[in-house]
């Protein structure tokens, strides 16, 4: 089963895509997930230019061995780019491979470990009522976690809060990469969200009981002291997990955050390789995984960390809002029902233009997700669709201290 052709797709139908096609000799296409928020066609030339070329010939059925040739090949290892690329080839032969074996994805990677894959949802607001009308609103569309993000006192904007304004005063929701020519300027007060975060959990704790499992995302902008604090105010509220509380490439970091709570940590949506985790999961410095299949060298990769992971008794939380496209998420859920160390799946649903380009059979059914018993990831991209949508330049926020420091976003 040689590859007879690889295309890689560019479109925009609501933000923008990368998607690799391959094709064999007889007819079997695979799909694979190669979006980098931000900085899509970077991936693309990197597949067009120096992947694509090395694929024509080999053996589609030979999935590991395509991996590490991508891998150790290029001399150059890991890197958002080079394993995005990596991904999207490693998940379009999975792919494949199913279609071949005419059985979903799932169940080449062991079979199902669970009926389907808890998920969160991304409730927000710029103040309690808003917040609490977008957490109803979550939990009626059939909900049964919930990630809380919160306007700050003082601040316009508030990256990861829908309706907060954008720099030119519209309304902006969450994915925010926005179509400009340059990175949207936000402002940031680290201390005003300190001081304002542990009394929102304490109301939305006093307004939605002590059974929900919520959840809450710092977006790397804390110090490894400031995060302790926060941890440790929020204790009272029992988190399902604080996420990206500081930088990711600190992980010395999780030290000083572990010595000073319990509140469960989860890290890694910008980490890319086993490698990035191998501190963390051996001293227990994490309680969940977050990386995307997307963006950790596919299905191969990320399986390789959750495997890793498990030994320590680590959890998975893969990253899914709108900038991991409906492929990416295909991949994820079939991972998520074949791993043994599941913990919970981050979901944002796609838009309706991008659901015309891709066309999905995965479901969400009472708080649930499955991948569907379609074959292989039980996803087409419609062509002719995605050519109606072309790129657009399109980026995410930066942050700015009030003394014009830049910050972390």
């Amino acid at each position: 089963m040689k590859i007879a052709a690889a295309d890689v797709v560019v479109t925009s139908p609501g933000r923008n895509f990368v998607t690799l096609r391959i094709t064999t000799e007889d007819g079997i296409t695979g799909l694979g997930d190669a979006t980098l928020n931000g900085r899509e066609l970077a991936v693309e030339a990197y597949l067009r230019e120096h992947v694509v070329p090395l694929l024509i010939g080999r053996d589609a059925s030979a999935v590991e061995d395509t991996w590490q040739y991508l891998y150790r090949g290029a001399y150059w290892r890991r890197g958002p780019v080079t394993m995005a690329a990596v991904a999207a080839v490693d998940t379009a032969l999975w792919d494949i491979k199913a279609r071949a074996a005419g059985m979903p994805l799932y169940q080449l990677l062991g079979g199902a470990c669970r009926v389907g894959a808890l998920a969160y949802g991304h409730a927000s607001g710029r103040d309690l009522p808003e917040l609490f009308d977008s957490i109803r609103l979550h939990l009626d569309r059939g909900f049964r976690a919930i990630r809380v993000q919160t306007g700050i006192p003082g601040l316009d904007t508030v990256y990861g809060v829908a309706a907060s304004a954008a720099g030119g005063g519209d309304r902006y929701d969450y994915e925010p990469a926005r179509p400009t020519a340059l990175p949207v300027e936000e402002s940031w007060d680290t201390r005003a969200y300190l001081r304002h975060v542990p009394s929102v959990f304490e109301a939305v704790r006093s307004e939605f009981g002590p059974a929900l499992p919520l959840l809450h995302d710092g977006h790397h902008r804390m110090t490894p002291i400031e995060a302790a604090r926060l941890g440790k105010a929020l204790e009272p509220y029992d988190l399902f997990w604080l996420e990206d509380a500081t930088p990711g490439e600190d992980q010395a970091a999780l030290r000083l955050i572990r010595q000073h709570t319990t509140t469960p940590l989860a890290i890694g949506e910008v980490f890319n390789s086993i490698h990035d985790y191998t501190t963390l999961l051996s001293e227990r410095l994490i309680d969940y995984v977050r990386s995307a299949v997307t963006h950790a060298g596919g299905v191969t990769g990320l399986k390789k960390v959750l495997d890793f992971a498990a030994v320590h008794g680590v959890k998975s939380g893969v990253h899914g809002p709108t900038d991991i496209s409906p492929v990416g998420m295909a991949a994820a859920l079939h991972l998520d029902l074949a791993v043994h160390n599941f913990g919970i799946q981050e979901y944002m649903p796609h838009t309706a233009e991008t659901l015309e380009v891709f066309r999905t059979s995965y479901t969400f059914v009472d708080g649930l997700l499955h991948p569907s018993d379609s074959v292989g990831l039980g996803v087409e991209l419609d062509l002719d669709a995605a050519g109606r949508f072309p790129y657009r330049p399109a980026y995410l926020p930066v942050n700015r201290l009030a003394d014009g420091t830049l910050h972390d976003w």
